[in-house]
């Protein structure tokens, strides 16, 4: 027992003690990424829901989900210690938006971007080794760069279901 209580401890540490008594740092244990980014998915979708929004899962894997006639890939982050979120392994696959779901201890950021203008505005993440493929968009959200101002923004200064609702008109 008390062995299992230093390790916590130790990976406490790990994490920050800003997130320690966050609402979102069970996120922020040692969960695989790709467990986190299936938590994203499901933060937007019951998020959807909550809101009247209809979502749907798509019958393929180059979108999250649907919502309205829209298929959207979801791409979730939470604040990285220089103070930036960095939403990863962008591709050019079959979907409309990105909604990008961001986390730090005390707030939440979301953004739903058009396709093509996240792909313009992407870096290139990795090239490995048949090419540069994958990408990812770096927001600092106290200072966001000014492209992506009118996708959204902090989850208490933006409207975010209204986004989504026009998103789920779109198409």
């Amino acid at each position: 027992m008390k062995i299992a209580q230093a390790l916590q401890k130790e990976y406490q540490k790990r994490i920050g003690d800003d997130w320690v008594n966050s609402p979102f740092g069970w996120i922020k244990q040692t969960l695989p990424s790709r467990t986190i980014g299936k938590i994203g998915e499901e933060l937007v979708e019951r998020f959807c829901n909550k809101y009247g929004i209809k979502v749907n899962r798509p019958g393929s894997h180059d979108a999250d989900l649907v919502i309205g006639q829209a298929r959207v890939e979801v791409k979730f982050s939470t604040l990285w210690g220089a103070g930036f979120y960095k939403f990863q392994q962008i591709r050019d696959q079959g979907y409309d938006y990105i909604v990008a779901l961001g986390v730090s201890p005390d707030s939440a950021h979301c953004w739903v971007i058009p396709k093509m203008e996240a792909m313009r505005n992407a870096e290139v993440q990795h090239a490995g080794r048949r090419g540069s493929d994958t990408q990812w968009i770096t927001i600092d959200p106290s200072s966001p760069p000014e492209w992506i101002k009118a996708f959204g923004g902090d989850l208490r200064q933006v409207n975010v279901v209204e986004l989504l609702r026009r998103l789920s008109q779109a198409q």
